[in-house]
């Protein structure tokens, strides 16, 4: 990703979920129009029809997609007709609609996954790997310049960070799925001919979000297919597109009817049906908090494994020998990618009382310095959040801070200057703050840091312990220092003077954050169930 200037003494990379990706070539992808006619155009890729259709007021049309993908085929909706508007982040304005599927068709997604479950199950681990190398190569030959463009969009990416580290996510998955698979021991003979195996758990159901759209449907159904797993994907309704693009990938790698499903709809509708449907071994999921304990309770009614991820509240924890200078621009720069809607964003910052007012004027220049625009927009850090509903969030957050006492450092309260339309909002700085405020202690999910100040070392690791979350933290300070502190801060993860995560090491949280582990050998191994054998089996084929 390209490094930013927002001041002159200040120098601030806008960090990715994980780590700065390198730049990749661009790909084109191109639809063929098959026919038109007075109401409507019908296009066909070679595997999801769509169409386009009147969007009211206006005589505007938009893309249409009316298909689910079920069976190794792109079917209507059991009960056709309903639709889910998907707006541009940019505009408002609607850009394209996609069905609103419901119970029904999850059962028939959940059925075909469990008919194809034996024969996926029971095939090679060669031709299992060589189906998701395949799926890999269309994405990036066909489909990954389309869905950057279409994230631009539905989420509201610039067009750096959607083309250099939304869509790399599906390349970054796949790879290391490939790459970590041959380390998975499979196998274990032990005493008295013992044998301990490892078997794909069944039918994964994987209902991912909007933030990381690519990132979590990669992480989830390349793993669990590659072991031998069959999925019903329930992507997010707010960045679809996105998600149909993938799954043509899918569809033209040719993998056998019912191994991928995707349902289209909403949480309440098709979330839930996937969450209690007994024919579903094991839930993926990845959320709010509010919607995972919702998903745990529906899993919880026939004892199925339930993986979250969920959201956090992570702090930036500053030593006194932390060089400021330096540290301050990365871990705001973390916070600001993806407009501040990251699980894993730095938004608290705690420093020592007496080098309080050198972070906070360090931060207000990064923060400052943090352009807002649109994709066009070259100049651009970040783009807006992703809805009216999210905009709304934040701005809840926003005056409940001033109302409870934070003082405003930069930003604040509505739309930057020459971006009302759209849901843009300003990046904003919190200071003397305290953490038992709200904007403590609840996630904002938008580009707004707080600050607070602490008195001892051991007050500082209190107050990053003192979250309902657990998901990520970062201590900076002398390396020794810092490792110390570190093993003692209640999260998954915690980065160490600003050194970015590797995407072969595992990624979850600890308390609220969820109980997942997802990337590398970890991630693979979420899939698996253990089996036994006593009385000296004869030689495992596995």
């Amino acid at each position: 990703m390209r490094a930013l200037a927002p001041a002159k003494s200040v120098r601030v990379v806008y960090s990715s979920l994980f780590f700065t990706s390198s730049a990749l070539p661009r790909v084109t992808c191109h639809f063929t129009p098959l026919h038109r006619t007075s109401s409507f155009l019908a296009i066909r890729s070679r595997s999801c029809t769509f169409s386009t259709s009147a969007a009211s007021p206006g005589n505007m049309s938009v893309p249409t997609w009316d298909n689910h993908y079920i069976n190794g085929q792109w079917v209507p909706s059991v009960s056709p007709g309903r639709y889910i508007d998907v707006t541009d982040s940019n505009t408002g304005k609607v850009c394209a609609r996609v069905p609103d599927g419901g119970a029904e068709d999850v059962q028939r997604a959940v059925e075909a996954a469990r008919a194809a479950i034996e024969g996926w199950a029971n095939r090679p681990m060669a031709e299992r790997k060589a189906a998701m190398q395949r799926i890999l190569e269309i994405w990036k030959a066909k489909k990954k310049a389309k869905a950057a463009e279409w994230l631009q969009k539905e989420l509201g990416c610039t067009a750096q960070f959607a083309k250099h580290v939304q869509t790399n996510m599906v390349d970054l998955h796949f790879g290391g799925c490939l790459k970590f698979i041959d380390g998975v021991s499979m196998e274990e003979r032990m005493p008295m001919g013992t044998l301990v195996v490892k078997e794909p758990i069944g039918v994964v159901g994987c209902i991912t979000p909007w933030n990381y759209p690519l990132n979590q449907i990669a992480a989830k159904i390349c793993p669990a297919m590659l072991v031998g797993c069959t999925v019903v994907l329930k992507p997010s309704e707010v960045t679809p597109i996105c998600a149909y693009l993938l799954a043509e990938a899918v569809d033209e790698a040719g993998l056998p009817p019912g191994v991928f499903n995707m349902v289209m709809g909403v949480g309440p509708t098709c979330g839930e049906a996937i969450a209690e449907h007994p024919d579903v071994d094991l839930v993926s999921f990845t959320g709010s908090t509010r919607a995972g304990r919702r998903i745990t309770e529906l899993g919880a009614k026939n004892l199925k494994v339930v993986r979250t991820e969920l959201g956090g509240k992570s702090a930036a924890l500053m030593l006194e020998d932390a060089n400021l200078e330096e540290l301050v621009p990365k871990f705001v720069g973390q916070l600001m990618g993806n407009s501040g809607q990251s699980c894993n964003a730095l938004s608290r910052m705690l420093v020592p009382a007496s080098r309080y007012n050198e972070a906070v004027q360090i931060a207000r220049k990064v923060v400052e310095g943090t352009r807002v625009g649109r994709p066009g927009d070259s100049k651009a850090s970040i783009g807006p959040l992703v809805s009216q509903a999210q905009w709304d969030r934040v701005q809840d957050y926003l005056h409940t801070g001033i109302r409870e006492g934070a003082r405003v450092v930069t930003g604040g309260p509505g739309k930057p200057e020459g971006l009302e339309d759209g849901f843009f909002v300003k990046p904003t700085i919190f200071a003397d703050v305290h953490n038992k405020m709200t904007v403590a202690q609840e996630e904002i999910f938008g580009p707004v840091l707080v600050m607070i100040p602490y008195s001892s070392e051991q007050e500082g690791i209190d107050i990053a312990n003192d979250t309902v979350y657990g998901l990520n933290n970062a201590v900076g300070g002398s390396p020794e220092r810092a490792m110390a502190v570190a093993r003692k801060l209640r999260s998954g993860m915690v980065m160490i003077n600003g050194v970015e995560f590797s995407p072969d090491a595992p990624f979850g949280g600890y308390k609220q954050s969820g109980n997942a582990r997802e990337w590398g050998t970890a991630g693979i191994e979420e899939f698996l169930v253990t089996k036994t054998f006593a009385g000296k089996p004869p030689k495992s084929n596995l």
